[in-house]
């Protein structure tokens, strides 16, 4: 008796498995900006209430990290290094730069990933297995509409709040390290942070942050609305949504400064 042949999905076949799940989430994305510009507002409340709930869950990491890293990867780390030419002061000069253009965004990117999108993906997961998103869409509410978009516009609008907020964080610590533990001077300090910095790095920053905050909502809402397989599939769902979206940002980020700095190849340069 000859049984019939197995069928093989390519699309479970690496890459072609990343190119379909690329093109569910470009398709997603497609489908919020479309709701985002349609006419009505009934998506807002959920907004503010996510607004309100991205910021107290991410705000201490966020602030704790950045202040650590100025702390001890810049101020003490960098200042000792520079304290043996004498010019423990020059901490000043590449912080600010280092924290606007990769460090700031990336560390919110990843804390975003790590806290909120793994929440956002596990209780979007949870609906889809207690049946919830069919249920909505039986009685005629689009989960598109009152569930995904509010909460990408939400981590969006937070994320680049928190991107600023950090950027102070990481440049205290860096103080306090450069400043109050090296015995640099204030004054030279701030002079050089404030000589090196410009609103093109503010504005690229906060533009990078605010395509980290919507790549990662995407990321985290599709991984959500994709569960299969009970609670085991929300806790893999969970999984990938953290890798996939480390991975985004540091690919993302990677793209963004290589055409930054061509754009503005005097950004290079240290005063």
């Amino acid at each position: 008796m000859t049984g019939q042949p197995t069928k093989v999905d390519l699309r479970r076949i690496p890459p072609l498995l990343w190119i379909d799940r690329a093109g569910q989430m470009a398709a997603l994305a497609l489908r919020c900006a479309v709701e985002l510009v349609t006419p009505g507002l009934s998506w807002r409340r959920e907004a503010v209430v996510q607004c309100a709930n991205v910021f107290w869950l991410a705000i201490v990491p966020v602030l704790m990290i950045n202040f650590l890293v100025g702390f001890a990867a810049a101020g003490v780390s960098g200042g000792s290094a520079l304290e043996a030419f004498g010019a423990v002061d020059r901490v000043g000069a590449f912080v600010p730069v280092a924290l606007l253009r990769e460090g700031g965004p990336i560390i919110s990117g990843a804390v975003m990933a790590g806290t909120i999108g793994t929440t956002i993906t596990a209780e979007l997961g949870a609906r889809v297995i207690r049946e919830e998103i069919e249920a909505l869409r039986v009685m005629g509410i689009d989960p598109v509409r009152n569930l995904v978009l509010p909460r990408i516009v939400a981590l969006t609008l937070v994320m680049l709040v928190l991107n600023m907020l950090g950027l102070v964080a990481g440049v205290a610590g860096a103080y306090a390290g450069a400043v109050g533990l090296l015995g640099g001077t204030s004054g030279s300090f701030l002079h050089q942070a404030l000589a090196n910095t410009s609103y093109v790095d503010l504005w690229a920053s906060e533009i990078k942050t605010l395509v980290f905050g919507a790549m990662i909502g995407i990321i985290a809402c599709h991984k959500g609305l994709s569960v299969s397989g009970g609670a085991e599939g929300v806790g893999r769902a969970v999984n990938e949504s953290v890798v996939a979206c480390l991975v985004g940002v540091g690919a993302v980020g990677l793209l963004f400064t290589t055409l930054f700095l061509s754009l503005f190849p005097d950004s290079l340069v240290l005063r």
